[in-house]
């Protein structure tokens, strides 16, 4: 099975000068359940390259397993830091998108182009 992971490239949260971007928890978690599984998965962003994490998603008190195992995986977060770029993505060559949260994703899925088919 084939995973195509989106994740967002954008940082502001509207127009209150706060960052923010994809859930860290909302990432790490489905990142290793589909691995576990043997799920081949890509990770893709608008932008490609590292997409940006809220802060938030990150302090003390949002902390769960998944996100301390990522943190120890030198190799998940190599390739969080290379997404594709989403346009160089074929939906055919996927069995399915996961569209990873954050409030990010609000910006980036009201401008993610539709292809006819």
């Amino acid at each position: 099975m084939k995973i195509l992971m989106v994740l967002t490239s954008h940082d502001q949260l509207g127009n209150t000068g706060r960052k923010t971007g994809f859930w860290l928890e909302e990432f790490a978690a489905p990142y290793f359940v589909f691995g576990d599984a043997g799920v081949q998965l890509t990770l893709a962003s608008p932008k490609g390259g590292q997409p940006p994490v809220d802060p938030k998603s990150d302090l003390p008190e949002n902390q769960t397993p998944a996100m301390a195992r990522f943190k120890q995986d030198q190799a998940a977060q190599t390739a969080l830091s290379q997404t594709a770029r989403l346009a160089d993505m074929k939906a055919e060559d996927y069995d399915t998108v996961f569209y990873v949260g954050g409030h990010g994703p609000m910006w980036t899925l009201s401008i993610i182009p539709t292809r006819s088919p």
